[in-house]
């Protein structure tokens, strides 16, 4: 938990109220409306906590229109269906951002009403623990003797970590994920809704490989964290990174981010 002032607190979620009419002008997942999301995620993570009411109402908003609809032709002044399907996505869009505002003016009324050491919430972690340990331990006691030969995509890595999580019986979902962020669709490998964290795998299997998995890990973790407390990179290493503290220690200084690096 961040510490801030109950009057920074109040000024930062006003300057976010602020910007909500401006993002009216414009449309979901611009780089304007990104941008503010980021903030708006992060702010109230340090202000309310992930477990708030208040947070986890605003991650909850998809910025469209959620589901099947019916569609009035004669109720709009184009009869291209793919034109109002995406005037409807719009307007969906404008709706959120008045629910946004919304959650973020009662906020600042719980601020007032019950000051700032008391709105926030910390989630219990404590439960999930166990589980992810599970899994960090399959990964780095059990991977490496089950792939006899070298990788050479990381799709076997895949295929032989899922069967790990098989056979311990642990509850998952493959590549069924879609987390939206800045106009782009991740993906994560493995996701696990009920202890609220996701795993990636990546494989290192050529020079300079190293240094683009960084690049794609921090990319991912922007993505990932949106919507994910635990975030659990595997990246399988056929002898290319030479200094496993230097590569994974800048990434696990982000909160709530483990790095493992298993060696072929």
């Amino acid at each position: 938990m961040v510490a801030i002032p109950k009057e920074k607190a109040i000024e930062m979620l006003e300057g976010l109220i602020h910007q909500v009419d401006s993002l009216k002008r414009g449309v979901a997942l611009s780089e304007a409306h990104t941008r503010w999301m980021t903030n708006v995620f992060t702010t109230t993570d340090q202000i309310f906590g992930r477990a708030s009411t208040i947070y986890s109402s605003l991650k909850r908003l998809t910025w469209r229109k959620e589901g099947s609809f019916a569609i009035d032709r004669y109720a709009y002044d184009t009869t291209d269906i793919n034109e109002i399907v995406k005037i409807i996505h719009h307007e969906a869009y404008l709706e959120q951002l008045d629910t946004a505002k919304g959650l973020l003016k009662a906020g600042i009324d719980e601020i007032n009403n019950f000051g700032i050491d008391s709105v926030y919430k910390s989630p219990d972690t404590s439960k999930y623990a166990g589980e992810i340990i599970q899994i960090i331990n399959l990964a780095e006691t059990k991977l490496r003797k089950i792939i006899r030969d070298k990788p050479t995509a990381e799709k076997e890595v895949q295929e032989k970590f899922e069967d790990l999580l098989i056979a311990a019986e642990i509850k998952y979902l493959r590549e069924q994920e879609r987390i939206v962020y800045s106009s782009k669709t991740y993906q994560p490998d493995f996701s696990f809704p009920e202890i609220s964290a996701v795993l990636e795998i990546k494989l290192c299997d050529k020079d300079g490989r190293d240094k683009t998995i960084i690049a794609e890990i921090n990319d991912d973790i922007l993505a990932y964290g949106t919507k994910y407390p635990n975030i659990v990179f595997l990246v399988y290493d056929v002898g290319i990174i030479r200094d496993v503290n230097k590569f994974k220690d800048d990434i696990e200084a982000q909160k709530g981010v483990i790095v493992l690096v298993i060696k072929h």
